[in-house]
Protein backbone atom coordinates (compact mmCIF):
# COMPACT_ATOMS: atom_id res chain seq x y z
CA UNK A 1 0.00 0.00 0.00
CA UNK A 2 1.44 3.33 -1.06
CA UNK A 3 1.90 5.78 1.79
CA UNK A 4 3.06 9.37 1.56
CA UNK A 5 3.47 11.33 4.78
CA UNK A 6 4.31 15.02 4.68
CA UNK A 7 5.90 17.02 7.47
CA UNK A 8 7.68 20.32 7.98
CA UNK A 9 4.86 22.77 7.45
CA UNK A 10 4.31 25.70 9.75
CA UNK A 11 4.05 29.46 10.03
CA UNK A 12 6.79 31.81 8.95
CA UNK A 13 7.18 35.46 8.15
CA UNK A 14 7.67 36.69 4.62
CA UNK A 15 11.23 36.21 3.48
CA UNK A 16 11.69 33.14 5.63
CA UNK A 17 12.37 29.53 4.71
CA UNK A 18 10.86 26.12 5.35
CA UNK A 19 11.78 22.61 4.29
CA UNK A 20 9.02 20.11 3.69
CA UNK A 21 9.62 16.38 3.85
CA UNK A 22 7.62 13.50 2.46
CA UNK A 23 8.38 9.98 3.64
CA UNK A 24 7.14 7.36 1.21
CA UNK A 25 6.68 3.62 1.46
CA UNK A 26 4.73 0.67 0.13
CA UNK A 27 5.89 0.65 -3.49
CA UNK A 28 8.93 0.34 -5.70
CA UNK A 29 9.67 4.02 -6.07
CA UNK A 30 12.67 3.53 -8.35
CA UNK A 31 10.55 4.43 -11.39
CA UNK A 32 8.18 6.87 -9.74
CA UNK A 33 7.79 10.51 -10.53
CA UNK A 34 7.47 12.43 -7.26
CA UNK A 35 6.07 15.89 -6.81
CA UNK A 36 4.88 18.70 -4.60
CA UNK A 37 1.57 20.42 -5.10
CA UNK A 38 -0.29 23.08 -3.18
CA UNK A 39 -3.80 24.29 -2.77
CA UNK A 40 -4.78 27.65 -1.36
CA UNK A 41 -8.31 28.35 -0.08
CA UNK A 42 -10.70 28.83 -2.96
CA UNK A 43 -8.12 27.88 -5.57
CA UNK A 44 -7.38 24.80 -7.61
CA UNK A 45 -4.54 22.50 -6.69
CA UNK A 46 -1.41 23.52 -8.57
CA UNK A 47 1.86 21.80 -9.27
CA UNK A 48 4.88 23.29 -7.52
CA UNK A 49 7.77 21.00 -8.44
CA UNK A 50 8.31 17.47 -9.68
CA UNK A 51 11.29 15.16 -9.95
CA UNK A 52 11.30 12.05 -12.08
CA UNK A 53 13.13 8.75 -11.64
CA UNK A 54 15.84 10.03 -14.04
CA UNK A 55 16.19 13.23 -11.98
CA UNK A 56 14.41 15.37 -14.56
CA UNK A 57 12.82 18.32 -12.77
CA UNK A 58 10.17 20.88 -13.48
CA UNK A 59 9.06 23.88 -11.43
CA UNK A 60 6.11 26.21 -11.50
CA UNK A 61 7.16 29.63 -12.78
CA UNK A 62 6.04 31.20 -9.52
CA UNK A 63 8.62 29.28 -7.47
CA UNK A 64 11.59 29.05 -9.83
CA UNK A 65 14.73 30.28 -8.14
CA UNK A 66 13.13 30.08 -4.68
CA UNK A 67 12.13 26.44 -4.23
CA UNK A 68 14.23 23.32 -4.72
CA UNK A 69 12.96 19.76 -4.94
CA UNK A 70 15.26 16.91 -3.98
CA UNK A 71 15.10 13.28 -3.02
CA UNK A 72 17.06 10.94 -0.81
CA UNK A 73 16.23 7.49 -2.15
CA UNK A 74 18.20 5.78 0.60
CA UNK A 75 15.85 7.37 3.15
CA UNK A 76 12.73 7.14 0.97
CA UNK A 77 12.21 10.83 1.48
CA UNK A 78 11.28 13.68 -0.83
CA UNK A 79 12.07 17.28 0.12
CA UNK A 80 10.99 20.74 -0.86
CA UNK A 81 13.28 23.54 0.25
CA UNK A 82 11.36 26.80 0.17
CA UNK A 83 13.23 30.10 0.42
CA UNK A 84 12.10 33.72 0.23
CA UNK A 85 8.58 32.76 1.09
CA UNK A 86 5.78 35.23 0.53
CA UNK A 87 2.12 35.37 1.56
CA UNK A 88 1.21 34.04 -1.90
CA UNK A 89 2.88 30.75 -0.94
CA UNK A 90 0.34 30.14 1.82
CA UNK A 91 -1.40 26.85 1.07
CA UNK A 92 -1.72 23.22 2.01
CA UNK A 93 1.20 21.42 0.42
CA UNK A 94 0.81 17.87 -0.83
CA UNK A 95 3.30 15.21 -1.78
CA UNK A 96 2.32 13.03 -4.73
CA UNK A 97 3.67 10.11 -6.72
CA UNK A 98 2.91 8.34 -9.96
CA UNK A 99 4.63 5.43 -11.69
CA UNK A 100 3.79 6.61 -15.22
CA UNK A 101 4.11 10.41 -15.16
CA UNK A 102 7.16 11.39 -17.16
CA UNK A 103 8.43 14.94 -16.70
CA UNK A 104 10.22 14.97 -20.05
CA UNK A 105 7.08 14.16 -22.01
CA UNK A 106 4.45 16.31 -20.33
CA UNK A 107 4.25 19.69 -22.08
CA UNK A 108 3.45 22.89 -20.29
CA UNK A 109 2.90 23.02 -16.56
CA UNK A 110 2.78 20.27 -13.96
CA UNK A 111 -0.46 18.30 -14.25
CA UNK A 112 -1.98 17.33 -10.91
CA UNK A 113 -4.39 15.00 -12.68
CA UNK A 114 -1.43 12.89 -13.77
CA UNK A 115 -0.62 11.80 -10.24
CA UNK A 116 -2.22 8.80 -8.59
CA UNK A 117 -0.95 8.73 -5.03
CA UNK A 118 -1.30 11.59 -2.58
CA UNK A 119 -0.36 12.44 0.96
CA UNK A 120 -2.63 14.16 3.45
CA UNK A 121 -0.97 17.54 3.16
CA UNK A 122 0.82 19.96 5.45
CA UNK A 123 -0.14 23.58 6.03
CA UNK A 124 2.25 26.39 5.19
CA UNK A 125 1.30 29.88 6.32
CA UNK A 126 3.36 32.93 5.43
CA UNK A 127 2.57 36.22 7.10
CA UNK A 128 3.55 39.59 5.75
Amino acid sequence: QVQLVESGGGSVQAGGSLRLSCEYSGYDYSTMCMGWFRQAPGKEREGVAVIDFDNSEKYADSVKGRFTISQDRAKNTLYLQMNRLGPEDTAVYYCAADPFYRVRYVPGGIQATGFTYWGQGTQVTVSS
